[in-house]
């Protein structure tokens, strides 16, 4: 098997996850790592055994030929046109871009270069969200009607002053809706389908020392008549929980609980709580909702959970590079999601819904004040 030349773009706490996954998968062959800081992407090869790169041009010169970007997000645009450029296929950690400008600008850069874009968003391979994705496409609950996502976390100071970017709309683009929300809203589209009209209003509760949002509410109208529900925030403490629900035309339900206990943050916490089907009322298969948890549970905790689901995504973008298998997440469905929070921005600032059409360019970079 020909064993594609890798690297990672960005050295921070999320990119060792990738380092783990380059450096394991078959696939892979893990080849070079670059960042802005020269001193950190020494350091970063060093600990991986991988060549040190100047530049992104560099990463090409050196034979790379997919790479994944873990830099902030507001960077995420320009290294995936410089890597493109580059003749690479793209992997980019979520969300897409924190604009729908920069989004249009990387979809662009891939077609032109004829390379492939996928956007991580590794809950979407969760054994429990791909059983509810399957009872919705077999029709199990009927047309789904309502789709819900819950998200109660917290955030602590530290938190923010772990990395320079965090927090500001300069360094990170946004809060709550572009940083922690965005995995639970890609589920939600990806169950529900595409997003006519959103209203909502975003607001910092007690984070007084971030520019950014803690917390959003907003209500979303689908194209087939559904009706959505977001609630996210990083205002309770202790952390509690993520959720997705989907209610069908039947009246049945099913749900999940993607996060539970402290919320995960990459290179600093463990996940503490698999993920779990939290609700599942399809008819005749109400009982098996205590021994899908068991299975899941006893799943989870037999593989490194914070590393699994990274290598099965980062696995799918390899093998579709080939052609050995469909890309499950496109830069189109990263799109999506940004589509969204850029919307519920829109609307704290202008105080009326949104309508989603693919023309709108979202530059989201004013206060909430």
């Amino acid at each position: 098997m020909k064993r594609i030349k890798t690297g990672i773009i960005g050295c921070g706490k999320v990119g060792d996850i990738h380092a783990g996954s380059f450096a394991d998968l078959a696939e892979s062959e893990f080849t070079a790592v670059y960042s802005r800081s020269y001193d950190k992407t020494k350091s970063f090869a060093e600990k991986y055994g991988m060549k040190a790169a100047c530049s992104i041009e560099e990463m090409a010169d050196m034979g790379v030929e997919a790479v994944s970007i873990c830099s902030p997000h507001p960077a995420h645009a320009e290294n995936a046109v410089a890597a493109f450029e580059s003749g690479m296929h793209v992997l980019i950690e979520k969300p897409l871009a924190v604009t729908l400008s920069d989004c249009d600008i990387i979809i662009n850069a891939s077609k032109r270069a004829g390379r492939a874009l996928g956007v991580v968003y590794q809950r979407r391979f969760y054994p429990p969200c791909v059983r509810m994705k399957k009872a919705i496409s077999d029709g199990k609950i009927g047309k789904p009607i309502l789709g819900t996502v819950v998200i109660h976390g917290w955030r602590d100071e530290a938190y923010y002053k772990s990395d320079p970017w965090r927090g500001s709309w300069s360094g990170e683009g946004g809060g709550v809706l572009v940083n922690q929300a965005p995995h639970l809203i890609d589920l939600l589209l990806w169950y529900m389908g595409e997003v006519d009209e959103v209203y909502g209003v975003a607001s910092n509760f007690n984070h007084p020392y971030i520019e950014v949002e803690d917390t959003a509410v907003a209500t979303i109208k689908y194209k087939s008549g559904a009706l959505g529900c977001i609630i996210v925030s990083n205002s309770q403490n202790p952390a509690l929980y993520g959720k997705v629900h989907v209610f069908g035309s039947n009246g049945t339900g099913v749900g999940v609980q993607t996060d539970g206990g402290a919320m995960f943050i990459p290179g600093m916490t463990k996940i503490e709580e698999p993920p779990v089907n939290d609700l599942w009322t399809v008819e005749g298969e109400e009982a098996l909702l205590e021994v899908w948890k068991k299975e899941d549970e006893k799943s989870f905790f037999s593989v490194d959970s914070t590393r699994f689901y990274h290598d099965r995504q980062i696995e799918n973008f390899l093998r579709s590079i080939t052609g050995k298998e469909d890309l499950l997440v496109t830069g189109e469905d990263g799109r999506k999601t940004v589509e969204i929070f850029s919307a519920i921005y829109r609307a704290t600032k202008e105080g009326k819904p949104q309508k989603l059409r693919a023309s709108i360019i979202s530059q989201q970079k004013e206060s909430l004040q």
